[in-house]
């Protein structure tokens, strides 16, 4: 009888309808309660950009470099690090945890100085991480963890997009003090220092080394002298995001400066460096993550540490892009030829900004654009605004965010004269 009724139930569950079926595994799933989250800015900008049919359509939301016909450049020299790199036959064994020596020792040389009173009395620790974001990141969780002050991370107001989720995400508190002018399109050198003198002891404060991201204003070195007296007396630590040496003004210590200027006032600085743009290494994910001590004794301590963060997250970083700039930085005539290049880049998009107000000049425009050649690096604020920028998107099929900010990077010489008529149309 047993047997029966267990047949007959058999039968009966083997009638359900398959769609009923399929409605019981829906309604069970571990996740309806996920909502859909917003677009990214940019790349729903990119989205746009691709579905135009316009020929003449630009692109300037992107932040990586383009050469002249506008298409993406691989540097001479990181094609013979490779080539050089692929002769010898290595293996893919894993990295250790704080990454490959002979790279991270290159990368803090390029930082700090082939002379750096720091790095000949062994007093830092730099780690190799996933680029500039992965760096911010394990920067962020180290400060989360072992920093005793507040832990408020203040930012330069506007700051690049990712800083507040990288900083969030790790456990600590955003907050912000001025920067940008957008009545002058320049730096707010007076209301910086009026709220870095009241941001409270031992909290940590975020610097843009040089290009700052995404306005492209930075401070003269007569103002960050005085950033650096105001940052000591408040008695605050310093976490510089470097993402752009060499590529800011084409040469690698005017774009170091400040760094260099912090640590030889006495500041215990915090830094992040990216490889992805001063060498081209996007998609190689190439950074470091420097901690600058009190002595050699403490730089050791604070290596176990990040080495201890580090191993849950990724364990260790990817060889090849280590490889290759760690190739091009240790070998003199690789070096030589990337400084070159590098400088190259910088210039052409100095180029570009000159050749755009020298356009919007030729349309008539009756608007002071000096600011497009005062301010450095790939990004450039127009001081457009979202109107403008809608404007120039629909009758000109330019393309850009919304708060007017333009990557130099997607302009040329084929089409800046199209992009100063565009900009003189909608500013009129």
């Amino acid at each position: 009888m047993a047997l029966l009724k267990s047949n007959k139930v058999i039968h009966c569950l083997g009638n359900i309808s398959p769609a009923l079926g399929a409605l019981s595994s829906r309604n069970s799933s571990w996740w309806s309660g996920v909502q859909m989250g917003p677009p990214d800015p940019i790349l729903g900008v990119t989205e746009a950009f691709k579905r135009d049919t316009n020929p003449k359509k630009m692109n300037l939301g992107v932040g990586a470099y383009r050469d002249d016909q506008g298409k993406p450049f691989v540097l001479s020299c990181v094609r013979k690090a490779e080539a050089l790199i692929a002769a010898k036959q290595l293996d893919k064994e894993y990295l250790p945890i704080g990454g490959l020596g002979e790279f991270t020792k290159a990368c803090a040389q390029l930082a700090l100085g082939d002379n750096s009173e720091v790095l000949k009395s062994g007093r830092s620790i730099t780690v190799q991480t996933i680029s500039g974001t992965g760096s911010l990141r394990i920067g962020g969780n180290y400060l989360a963890r072992f920093h005793t002050g507040p832990h408020d991370v203040y930012l330069p107001k506007p700051s690049w997009g990712n800083h507040t989720p990288i900083f969030r995400d790790a456990g600590m508190q955003l907050k912000a003090y001025r920067y940008y002018d957008p009545s002058t399109c320049g730096f707010d050198f007076k209301g910086a220092l009026d709220d870095i003198s009241k941001i409270p002891e031992k909290s940590v404060i975020v610097l843009h080394a040089c290009a700052h991201n995404p306005t492209g204003v930075d401070p003269r070195p007569e103002q960050w002298k005085e950033i650096a007296d105001i940052v000591k007396k408040r008695n605050l630590l310093v976490f510089f995001d470097m993402a752009y040496q060499g590529f800011a003004s084409g040469d690698i210590d005017r774009d170091a400066w400040a760094v260099r200027h912090f640590i030889e006032t006495g500041h215990n600085i915090v830094l992040s460096q990216s490889f992805a743009k001063n060498m081209g290494l996007y998609g190689e994910r190439v950074g470091g993550f420097t901690v600058v001590c009190n002595d050699a004794e403490e730089a050791k301590r604070v290596e176990s540490q990040l080495k201890i963060l580090i191993r849950p997250i990724y364990s260790n970083p990817p060889m090849n892009g280590a490889r290759i700039a760690a190739t091009i930085l240790n070998t003199p005539d690789l070096r030589s030829l990337w400084l070159e290049e590098v400088h190259g880049m910088a210039n052409r998009i100095i180029k570009m900004r000159e050749q755009l107000v020298a356009g919007l000049k030729q349309q008539g425009s009756s608007h002071n654009w000096q600011h497009v050649i005062d301010q450095i690096g790939m990004f450039c604020f127009t001081g457009l605004k979202p109107d403008q920028v809608e404007r120039l998107t629909k009758e000109f099929s330019v393309y850009m965010t919304k708060d007017g900010r333009i990557s130099m990077a997607g302009v040329s010489s084929g089409n800046v004269g199209y992009l100063a008529e565009g900009i003189h149309a909608v500013t009129k």
